[in-house]
C-alpha cells in the first residue's frame, strides 16, 4: 500500500511555473529519493507536499486522504515530518528543549519516540543535552534536526539535503542513522547528492529535470545505468 501518492502536481512562484506534472509514490516502510541537480524542483516539491505552495493542478494523497489544500500544521499533524535544508534548529534553546518542543504521538505509535529514545539513538545529543543550539557542530545540529522530527512520531520522514555541508565522518553517521531507521520500518523520502549511498539505502528513485520527472526506477536500475548519473545528476 502506498503511504504517499503525488499525482501530476504543478506549482510555482508568482507567475513562474516550476513543477510540471510531477508524479511519484512511496510505499509504507519504503525509503525513496528525489534526485536532480540544484534548481530542478526538488525543494519546490517538498514545499508543495507541506502546503507551503498551492497546487495549480494535481493532487497529493497521504494515508488514503487528499492533503493538498490543507494548512501546513494540519499536514504535519497527519504524520509528515521534515528535516529541512539548513537544519533550522532553535539556536537559543538547549538540545533538550529543541526536542521536547516537538514531542507528540498523534498517530498512537506503539513504540513512540521520546527524549530517552532519541538520546539513546543519538548518544552525542545526550552528552550535549544542556548545550544551546548554536554551540553544536554541524553534524550535531543535523542529528538534532532529525531527532526533533522523530519526536513528532511521523509516518513519513522527509530529509531535504540530508548530509549537505557535513564532514565525511559525520555524513557516515547520518547514513548509519537512516539505515537504522529503515530497519525499524520508518518510511523515508531523502533528497541528497551522494548517489552511491542512496543506491544502497533506498528502494525507489525519482529524478527531476527542470521540474519534470525524467526517470523513475529501482536502485538496481539506477546503479546499472551510470549514464543517468552523468546526464541528470552531474556525477
Amino acid at each position: 500500500m502506498n503511504l504517499l501518492e503525488v499525482r501530476g502536481i504543478e506549482t510555482g512562484y508568482g507567475t513562474s511555473q516550476v513543477l510540471f506534472g510531477v508524479s511519484f509514490s512511496i510505499a509504507a516502510g519504503e525509503v525513496a529519493t528525489l534526485l536532480g541537480r540544484n534548481g530542478m524542483g526538488k525543494t519546490t516539491t517538498i514545499r508543495a507536499l507541506f502546503g507551503l505552495l498551492p497546487l495549480r493542478r494535481g493532487e497529493i494523497v497521504f494515508a488514503g486522504e487528499r492533503v493538498d489544500g490543507l494548512p501546513t500544521d494540519e499536514i504535519a499533524r497527519r504524520g509528515i515530518a521534515l528535516v529541512p535544508e539548513g537544519r533550522q534548529i532553535f539556536p537559543n534553546l538547549t538540545v533538550r528543549e529543541n526536542l521536547a518542543a516537538f514531542g507528540a504521538n498523534r498517530n498512537a505509535s506503539q513504540a513512540p519516540w521520546t527524549l530517552a529514545r532519541v538520546f539513546d539513538f543519538f548518544p552525542r545529543l545526550a552528552a550535549r543535552a544542556a548545550h544551546i543550539g548554536h554551540q553544536l557542530s554541524g553534524g550535531e545540529q543535523q542529528m538534532l534536526a532529525i531527532g526533533r522530527a522523530l519526536m513528532t512520531n511521523p509516518r513519513l520522514l522527509i530529509l531535504d539535503e540530508a548530509t549537505e555541508g557535513l564532514a565525511p565522518l559525520v555524513r557516515e553517521d547520518i547514513w548509519k542513522c537512516l539505515a537504522a531507521l529503515k530497519a525499524a520500518g520508518q518510511t523515508i523520502l531523502v533528497i541528497d547528492k551522494y548517489i552511491e549511498r542512496l543506491v544502497g539505502l533506498a528502494e525507489a528513485h525519482t529524478i527531476l529535470e527542470r521540474g519534470r520527472v525524467v526517470w523513475q526506477g529501482s536502485s538496481a536500475a539506477l546503479a546499472a545505468d551510470r549514464s543517468l548519473w552523468h546526464r541528470f545528476l552531474g556525477v
